[in-house]
């Protein structure tokens, strides 16, 4: 099977904008969401674990609007990507599907569990949902992603990535160079800034503090779907204490943890994420 970036990617016109996106494999659905970050995309997250996943499932990596690679609209990133999540189930015709999300993927991931469950089959999260219990809720990834917004250096590029991993060996110049470079578009920019700004960080706050529509993560107990909760021991962007919540509220939720493992799983515990995960997804 050809699961290289030429062979799989694929584009979808919508009234919306150019969703693109990566497809490959035969069987049940499989949708596959990245996270937010700097450089991000979902090819990056999941190229190379989407050989496994296609041995098994008819697989489909979407990049979400906004992040340099399909098209932006206008809106809060994690509705207009759970948005898109929906329009590019609609234009396939997928009534429903196991999702993979991972951080920002994996918040999409709930909250199309809870407001549309019917669409989502089983869920993976790979950190990313709940709140800080026991941490500070700007993290130290958040704080880098912080100082990143307001000087967008390559230096401050690398401080996060040696954030987001336990290992100093997948800090590698490739790796720095590709997400360098995906990092300076306008819309990748604007995307970030309007996640981890102090800006909108501060009215993030204000929000919380005068809105009396509850959290996403109070929400939780609504997802019927059976969840797999993927965490690193040592994620410094979303720390383990962040599991805690959803492992209990999620009525069908259970809790891997990786050591040695920093936020990156799918990157860093490559081999054990995919048997774990496809365990789950298989029962």
């Amino acid at each position: 099977m050809d699961t290289t970036y030429e062979a799989t990617k694929r584009e979808m016109v919508t009234d919306a904008g150019v969703l693109r996106y990566h497809e490959a494999g035969d069987g049940p659905p499989l949708v596959m969401l990245h996270g937010s970050g700097i450089g991000v995309s979902g090819w990056r997250n999941y190229r190379g674990s989407l050989a496994a996943f296609a041995k098994e499932y008819h697989c489909y990596v979407l990049e979400f609007p906004g992040f340099g690679v399909s098209d932006p609209v206008p809106g809060n990133p994690v509705w207009t990507a759970t948005e898109s999540v929906l329009r590019f189930m609609d234009a396939l015709g997928l009534e429903s599907a196991a999702v993979i999300g991972n951080s920002l993927g994996g918040v999409v991931g709930l909250n199309l569990a809870m407001h549309h469950p019917g669409r989502v089959d089983k869920l993976v999260c790979i950190g990313g949902v709940g709140p800080n219990l026991f941490t500070q809720p700007l993290s130290e990834g958040s704080q880098i992603l912080q100082d990143f917004t307001e000087q967008p250096t390559r230096e401050n590029l690398i401080r996060w990535i040696r954030c987001m991993s336990y290992s100093p060996e997948l800090v590698t110049e490739e790796l720095i160079e590709e997400r360098w470079q995906t990092a300076l578009d306008p819309d990748a920019l604007e995307s970030i800034k309007s996640m981890y700004g102090k800006a909108a960080f501060a009215e993030r706050q204000r929000m919380l503090a005068e809105t009396d529509r509850p959290p996403y993560w109070a929400m939780m107990h609504k997802v019927a779907c059976p969840t797999l909760l993927a965490w690193g021991r040592d994620d410094r962007q979303t720390p383990l204490d962040m599991a805690l919540l959803p492992l209990r509220s999620i009525p069908n939720a259970e809790l891997h943890v990786f050591p040695n493992c920093g936020h990156w799983i799918m990157l860093e515990a490559k081999d054990a994420f995919e048997r774990t995960a496809l365990e789950f997804l298989q029962r």
